[in-house]
């Protein structure tokens, strides 16, 4: 049986043939040309024929190529057009939106706000996805991906929508517990919960006002692939760890957990939201990233999220 053809594809051989480049047609998606150029790839090799001839001066579609642009051009000029039909029937959100997100962002963030986008729009559904591998959207038929840290190099069109702080945190059972760490090296002996998903989950590296940087090696004997069970191990008295705010942010409040090295920043990361490439989005996704925008908004400057969520 034959693979299924990605469609997404027509989008980046289309955008070829119409800017006559790779570096024009990437400019035109908002991606790079290596995209661009991996895309294109990948369609021939799904439909067994060579579509574009390149050199170093210009790119121009073969026979094959100019027939299969054509009746891709026909696709895409066709989809775009029942999009706007749709819009024009209605401005709200219809039909399934698919999304995918890390665990501990989208159970503490996503899933809420999933559950006001339902509330304002009952005539649309919602699949939400969550785990901290990374989903291919176009082979998952997804609508959007939320990431969350430092953004790879990606087929997929990112937006940054907000960001987050790491924070060294331990157990508030006891105050004044911390109060001997002072220093970034004063962590060197102290009980440590690594985090096994993150690349090298035992250096960190500190910052304060005056621009002193500390680079610190960690010591741990317990490490946990998940950041709310980190969180759990922690609050039971398992050592420090470090997490991101919008984990911690209500258990800092209520003093369930300390901020240790208030005055010592970590590096920060960003929220993104990422989408297959296209010429148009459905209302579904622009309605619920902006929805996500602005509660990102809200979170930085600390306003309580119940109105969006009423």
């Amino acid at each position: 049986m034959a693979k299924p053809l990605n469609l997404n594809r027509l989008a980046y051989f289309a955008a070829v043939v119409e800017t006559g480049s790779f570096t024009n047609a990437a400019d035109r998606l908002g991606v790079t040309k290596a995209v661009v150029s991996s895309q294109v790839t990948q369609l021939e090799q799904e439909l067994m024929a060579t579509l574009l001839v390149r050199n170093t001066r210009k790119v121009s579609a073969t026979e094959a190529g100019k027939l299969f642009y054509t009746r891709s051009a026909s696709i895409l000029n066709e989809a775009e057009e029942a999009f706007s039909e749709l819009s024009l029937l209605s401005e709200q959100p219809v039909g399934t939106l698919r999304m995918t997100a890390p665990n501990d962002y989208g159970t503490a963030i996503v899933a809420p706000l999933v559950a006001a986008f339902r509330r304002k729009h009952p005539d649309c559904q919602v699949e939400l996805y969550l785990g901290d591998e990374h989903s291919d959207l176009m082979a998952g038929d997804l609508d959007l991906a939320i990431r969350v840290g430092w953004l790879r190099d990606s087929t997929l069109l990112a937006r940054k929508l907000g960001g987050f702080r790491q924070l060294l945190v331990g157990t508030g059972d006891s105050p004044g517990r911390f109060e001997h760490i002072r220093h970034p090296n004063d962590l060197a002996n102290e009980p440590f919960v690594a985090n096994r998903a993150l690349s090298a989950p035992l250096q960190w590296l500190f910052k304060n006002a005056a621009d002193e940087t500390v680079s610190v090696k960690l010591q741990s004997d317990l490490s946990i692939d998940s950041a709310p069970a980190i969180m759990a191990a922690v609050k039971e008295g398992a050592g420090l760890a470090i997490l991101p705010d919008y984990l911690v942010r209500d258990h800092l409040a209520s003093g369930t957990l300390t901020h240790v090295l208030p005055d010592w920043h970590l590096p920060e990361g960003g929220i993104f939201v990422v989408l297959p490439a296209s010429k148009f989005r459905a209302a579904k996704v622009s309605v619920f990233t902006e929805m996500l925008r602005q509660a990102e908004k809200r979170r930085l400057w600390g306003v309580s999220d119940q109105s969006a969520t009423a």
